[in-house]
């Protein structure tokens, strides 16, 4: 499998989206990363449903996108995903973990876990025949610009 670059549009201009979007296909980057923030899972705020609908009409670039909100289920069905998109849950954010992939799933897009800086990677054994893709945060979520936390280097290796 090729590796594939993800870039996050949360720190894009948000007067100007559509020239970030421009920049991000003149770059070539495989998937554009887009972090949805409840305010409850995260303390922050960010894009719902019809920012991603509009990115879809502004290019096509699949869209990556990173739920970091509670009770993933309950969103996933308005973001309506599309095949060739992944779509990441935290592990800590639902107790079904493996229903949820099985939701994503029935859209035709890929599924993913995200693991906090302090969730075990074992978290994921009994999902990995589930799953396209791990996300391992290298922050705590919720907010750009934090420190690298230096073990979650090791974690990734």
């Amino acid at each position: 499998m090729k590796n594939k670059i993800s870039a996050s549009i949360m720190c894009g201009d948000l007067l100007h989206f559509s020239r970030v979007v421009k920049d991000m296909e003149n770059a070539s980057i495989d998937l554009i990363h887009v972090d949805i923030m409840d305010g409850s899972f995260v303390p922050n705020l960010t894009f719902g449903p019809d920012f991603c609908k509009a990115l879809r009409k502004e290019t096509k670039i699949p869209l990556d996108i990173h739920f970091m909100v509670n009770k993933p289920e309950n969103y996933i069905d308005m973001f309506h995903p599309r095949p060739g998109e992944y779509i990441s849950v935290h592990a800590e954010s639902t107790v079904h973990l493996q229903r949820v992939l099985s939701q994503i799933k029935k859209y035709g897009a890929k599924a993913a876990v995200a693991l906090n800086p302090a969730t075990p990677v074992q978290t994921l054994e009994y999902v990995l025949p589930d799953i396209d893709m791990v996300l391992i945060m290298t922050v705590n979520p919720g907010f750009a610009g934090q420190k690298l936390i230096p073990q979650a280097i090791e974690k990734i290796r």
